[in-house]
């Protein structure tokens, strides 16, 4: 495989410059296009990036282990707060002081730019990010999948609740100045709708700050150890293939984590405390828990794994086969690699489903608005008639 430096345009019109490893300028002008990307220019690098790659590291020393702690805390912390990988690798990029250091982060930033993921992009710098290290934000991607599936959703019923809002607050009153010169018995749909309205703009001070707070409340209470406990067994029953999805994210992680750390000769002991701790859901980690304490009593890992619902009959009976081959490893790395594969699947499906339910709930919250605003009126026709 060659490296080729390119010159592209996004479909937004924007020109990036990257790397990218093909096995010639065909494939790798191919490459580019299945990223959305059109090739303005393509040169092969004679092998002088991956020199670089490996350079960058020791070319003024190596990149300290304090220094990589530090950048880890700082960029988990940007993109908690909401800003995207390239944005997060820029300021970094910026406020780097370590010279070798900031050389990885530029390399990073160029090649996640360039359209590969930030776990492939940081494979490629192997005396700075461990295997280890690569594999845990592998199976963090694998979750910021679903997130990013949910965004849709999210936005979506914002805007419904905000439409639901002002409806309340400024359509309501004009029909309710109408039912007062009715004088008559307004219908009990239309008597709730308009005592929520009166309720809304009652106490709009004391409603609206509520539902502002809401998230920043929930965020809290899931950070909680019981919030936490809660939320993370709801999230595995959530209907609409939901559930379903969070658990293949769960178990793409911890094969994918603890197939990394058997490989790197961690004690299995120790591996599932930390492929535990890294799981990302408290119901897993319990259930690893009880793994690893039956496993220090002599217990094959299978075993434990087969017994407990939480993990799908197949992980257990493919670690079985790894452990009975000593190939264990390579089995757990074939769990991640089909998990992964179904994650994307699953998003897939999941946002085919979740669009046409939100488009319906946000019809049925606006409906049932506007019927019960005309019903009085078409109470006071037949009386007419």
């Amino acid at each position: 495989m060659a490296s080729f430096a390119y010159s592209a345009i996004n479909a937004q019109g924007a020109e990036l410059d990257g790397v990218i490893s093909a096995g010639d300028a065909i494939a790798a002008r191919e490459q580019l296009r299945l990223r959305g990307l059109l090739a303005e220019s393509i040169r092969e690098l004679d092998g002088e990036r991956e020199e670089a790659g490996r350079l960058s590291a020791s070319f003024g020393g190596r990149v300290k282990a304090k220094s990589l702690q530090v950048f880890s805390r700082q960029f988990a912390t940007m993109i908690d707060a909401g800003l995207s990988v390239v944005s997060a690798l820029v300021i970094l990029e910026e406020q780097t002081n370590e010279a070798a250091l900031a050389a990885v982060v530029s390399e990073l930033r160029q090649d996640v730019e360039g359209g590969l993921l930030l776990s492939e992009a940081m494979a490629r710098h192997p005396k700075v990010f461990s295997r280890l290290y690569v594999a845990m934000v592998e199976a963090g991607e694998a979750a910021g999948i679903l997130d990013i599936a949910m965004i849709y959703p999210t936005l979506v019923l914002v805007f419904a609740t905000l439409v639901l809002i002002g409806m309340l607050m400024f359509l309501v009153p004009v029909f309710v100045k109408i039912f007062a010169q009715l004088n008559g018995q307004l219908p009990t749909l239309t008597q709730y709708v308009v005592g929520a309205s009166n309720v809304l703009r009652g106490y709009w001070f004391i409603v609206i700050p509520m539902l502002v707070a809401g998230p920043f409340v929930f965020r809290w209470w899931k950070s909680t150890t019981a919030g936490r406990q809660v939320w993370d067994r709801f999230k595995l029953r959530v209907p609409m293939r939901i559930g379903d999805t969070v658990r293949k994210v769960t178990m793409a992680r911890f094969s994918r984590t603890l197939s990394t750390l058997v490989g790197a000769g961690v004690d299995i002991i120790k591996a599932l405390e930390i492929t535990g701790q890294t799981s990302g859901n408290w119901v897993v980690e319990s259930a690893l828990g009880e793994v690893r304490e039956r496993v220090q009593r002599g217990v094959p890992i299978a075993q434990p794994l087969i017994e407990n619902p939480v993990f799908p009959p197949m992980v257990g009976e493919m670690v079985k086969i790894g452990e009975e081959t000593g190939e264990l490893e390579k089995m757990l790395a074939k769990i991640a690699d089909f998990y992964e594969d179904e994650v994307d699947a699953a998003v897939g499906s999941l946002t085919s489903i979740i669009e046409p339910v939100m488009m319906i709930a946000v019809g049925v919250m606006v409906g049932v608005i506007i019927i019960s605003m005309y019903l009085p009126m078409f109470k006071m026709l037949q009386l007419v008639k």
